[in-house]
């Protein structure tokens, strides 16, 4: 169903099941799949988004990046299926560089005011809290959370299920599963909710939490810590995983916090 007062450009394909609301503008190349409902006041063009998403009033999908280098090249937004885009979010196309997207995964959550500047990528099941900001080339993990009002520099990394209090900023990658808070968010321990959310069992999870404490101290250097992991430490591939991380990393990783901060699985059962 289209509302009479929606203005559709003629290039959109649009799923016959969608619904577009009153006011709604969907500009140039735009599709939108099945059982997807743009509620009202939403602007969108230049995107391809999945099935069963809603988009809420005031969200602007495709626009132009903040890119002083994009010179109108044809580049997109893609978002996967079940994503909700909350009330006055902003999703820019991306700029002339790397795949040319702005990709969202499926069943993301991006509320009130967040932004996903050009070229991000967020895997599936991100949270972005109220008034998120992520800059240009920004990835983010599957599952993980970014709490409100929190800031990160473009190209960082936000590792799979970390989570991240409100307020923060960085310009380094976050560590995946790991909990981090402050300017910039440090890690405080790993993130067990998650994880337990997620059917690792417990004998993994310690392991990972073992690791997680070494890799975090300040007894060791971060090539340290990784040769004492791989000498003492049953590996997994949470362990493994963190450990590519750090290695792939271009910007480095927040690793270090006070040993107070730390976190155990020994009370958790």
């Amino acid at each position: 169903m289209i509302d009479k007062t929606a203005i559709i450009h003629p290039s959109a394909v649009i799923a016959e099941d969608a619904i577009i609301g009153p006011y709604v503008v969907i500009g140039e190349n735009v599709k939108i799949g099945s059982g997807t409902r743009v509620i009202s006041n939403a602007h969108i063009e230049f995107a391809e988004i999945g099935k069963n998403c809603t988009i809420s009033p005031f969200a602007t999908i495709g626009s132009e990046p903040q890119d002083l280098g994009y010179k109108g090249e044809p580049t997109k937004v893609v978002i996967g299926d079940g994503t909700i885009i909350k009330e006055n979010v902003t999703v820019h196309r991306g700029a002339a560089c790397g795949d040319f997207t702005t990709r969202i995964g499926n069943k993301c959550l991006l509320m009130v005011g967040s932004h996903v500047a050009h070229n991000c990528v967020l895997a599936d099941e991100v949270i972005l809290a109220n008034l998120v900001t992520l800059g240009g080339h920004v990835h983010v993990g599957f599952g993980a959370f970014v709490g409100g009002m929190s800031v990160f520099h473009q190209n960082i990394r936000i590792g799979d299920m970390a989570i991240i209090s409100g307020f923060s900023a960085s310009r380094q990658d976050i560590l995946p599963y790991s909990k981090g808070e402050g300017r910039p968010p440090v890690p405080r321990g790993l993130n067990i909710v998650a994880m337990k959310r997620r059917g690792v069992p417990l004998d993994v999870r310690t392991h990972t939490n073992e690791a997680f404490k070494l890799l975090i101290s300040d007894e060791y250097n971060t090539t340290q810590a990784i040769e004492k992991i791989k000498a003492e430490i049953p590996m997994n591939p949470y362990i493994e995983k963190m450990i590519e991380f750090i290695k792939t990393s271009k910007r480095g990783v927040l690793l270090k916090s006070h040993k107070s901060g730390h976190e155990s699985l020994e009370s958790e059962e």
